[in-house]
């Protein structure tokens, strides 16, 4: 009985998700940027997924700006702001290789932000616009294998205000899923916290060829 009620209190005190949190109450964003052919590898070819088509040459394509707590993250926001139309979601298929994916980030992020969902997907371009993507990824013409450390390398280099603590390069399954760079609400680099400073050391993480 007094293990299962030390439990409960451990549970009680452990930082987590937050749900239904009230827009506009955060502290700052994390910019989650795909590399999309491994996307489309690990699992947009099997759905069928436009972003995946042949005429497309995606790269690094915005997955999400997601607003964060120093500790933990909100989502799925209570809101009064009307939900986006189609054509707004499908204005950023062309940062985000579809309007499902717009759709669905502002269900359960863009919400948080407190504005109405055409400023947030202004701020999220804005965001998106500001990073460099680095120019040997641009244009890659065949799958290689690297450390994923020379990813972060990469994005340091051609975003000089960034510093190593401000991003982090996560993996999925062998290879390189996301870059993700903190910021500030006004969208300046900041540096990361625990919850979102988890660095693949992978020193051999595939990332495919550019279609």
């Amino acid at each position: 009985m007094r293990y299962a009620i030390a439990l409960l209190a451990l549970l009680a005190a452990t930082p987590g998700l937050a749900e239904g949190e009230r827009a506009g109450d955060f502290d700052y964003y994390v910019l989650s940027l795909s590399w999309s052919p491994n996307w489309c590898a690990l699992e947009g070819d099997a759905r069928g997924d436009d972003q995946c088509d042949a005429r497309h040459d995606f790269s690094f394509t915005l997955h999400g700006l997601w607003p964060q707590f120093e500790t933990g993250w909100p989502s799925w926001c209570r809101s009064v702001e009307r939900d986006p139309t189609r054509s707004e979601t499908a204005a950023m298929a062309d940062i985000m290789g579809g309007s499902g994916l717009a759709w669905y980030q502002w269900q359960k992020h863009g919400r948080c932000a407190g504005f109405s969902a055409q400023q947030f997907y202004a701020v999220a371009r804005q965001a998106y616009e500001s990073m460099v993507i680095p120019e040997v990824f641009r244009n890659l013409n065949r799958d290689v294998r690297l450390p994923a450390l020379a990813v972060e390398e990469a994005f340091l280099e051609a975003n000089p205000k960034l510093e190593r603590n401000m991003i982090t390069i996560t993996c999925d399954r062998g290879a390189i899923q996301e870059a993700r760079i903190c910021l500030t609400k006004d969208l300046t680099p900041r540096p990361c916290v625990a919850d979102t400073a988890r660095d693949c050391r992978m020193p051999n993480a595939l990332m495919e060829a550019v279609r």
